[in-house]
């Protein structure tokens, strides 16, 4: 039973290259920058991309944990992967962002690929989270859960309450205002196109 390669090889060779290559595109990546994050030479990714490299599994690891995956999830395949992930609550490699002011919680797990952020934010009474640009096409849905907030996006501004959402462009800049007595609790999801 061969042991270099992950993936059944009557289709795993084209799926991992099909995998590396829109990953790589995905991220703006250059051939020889994916060879420096994860250490694999660019002309072992250049065979892998093309179909004509059977990585060994060492090779196939270091290629994943540079894109923030396990092997499962680089290989997209549900026999690899786990099937339920839990961030817990006092993991606090989780947290973003924790000041008198702000506690920014990420719910998502870190490894995954990043079109999709899922965070708990808490601010404190009276004080604001400020937002420079995200990348182009960038949009974030706030949820109240407890205070209320003003939402400043670019020129537009909302008011939310308790059950409230507001869906706004981020590739501008934007702010959440606690302006209550109270800690604003919320729930933010970011999406990148």
């Amino acid at each position: 039973m061969p042991t270099t390669s992950p993936l059944p090889p009557e289709h795993g060779g084209q799926l991992l290259c099909d995998r590396v290559i829109a990953l790589r595109k995905k991220r703006g990546l250059t051939l020889d920058q994916l060879a420096s994050a994860c250490g694999v030479s660019r002309s072992m990714l250049s065979q892998i991309e093309r179909g004509r490299a059977n990585p060994t599994l060492a090779v196939t690891l270091r290629i994943a944990q540079a894109f923030g995956l396990s092997i499962g999830d680089l290989v997209d395949q549900p026999w690899t992967a786990s099937t339920i992930e839990v961030v817990r609550g006092d993991d606090a490699t989780h947290l973003f962002r924790d000041d008198r002011e702000c506690r920014i919680r990420t719910l998502s797990p870190l490894h995954l690929e990043k079109s999709v952020e899922f965070y708990e934010l808490r601010i404190a009474p009276r004080a604001q989270l400020y937002s420079a640009p995200h990348f182009e096409g960038t949009r974030e849905l706030l949820t109240i859960t407890r205070g209320s907030a003003r939402v400043i996006a670019g020129d537009n501004e909302c008011q939310l309450g308790v059950g409230d959402s507001a869906h706004y462009h981020a590739d501008q800049e934007h702010t959440i205002e606690n302006d209550s007595e109270e800690e604003l609790l919320a729930f933010l999801v970011v999406t990148y196109e």
